[in-house]
């Protein structure tokens, strides 16, 4: 089994758009009510999906990075405001935080092998 993708509700097809366009991910699929993108990098795509208003949701979208200071500073200057700044958190990895149009939590991170393999890694 392969994840394809992950759907995210939109309130503003066109504001997702703006958003995960200048996060790096590049449009595919577009139109009134849905929008699909791929990663720069693997196989995975990511898409947004119309909705009339928005509901809280406690999924958050993690977007794996090799550099995570220099890709924030570059988002950043693309005019995208983070909500933490890149953090080594206790789990081992290196993230910061942000959320689309819709109020949907993104965590740019790196990882590195502690990403599958952390050292409490079940055998």
């Amino acid at each position: 089994m392969n994840l394809n993708q992950v759907t995210v509700q939109s309130v503003d097809i066109a504001a997702s758009i703006t958003f995960y366009t200048a996060l790096g991910l590049t449009l595919i699929v577009e139109s009134p009510h849905y929008a699909r993108f791929e990663c720069p990098e693997g196989g995975s795509t990511f898409s947004v999906h119309l909705t009339d208003r928005a509901s809280l949701s406690n999924t958050v979208v993690y977007f794996e990075v090799s550099d995570l200071e220099q890709t924030v500073a570059a988002l950043e200057s693309n005019g995208l405001q983070f909500s933490s700044a890149p953090t080594r958190e206790s789990w081992l990895w290196y993230e910061s935080r942000l959320s689309d149009p819709a109020g949907n939590e993104i965590c740019i991170y790196t990882a590195g092998d502690n990403r599958k393999n952390p050292p409490w890694r079940i055998n």
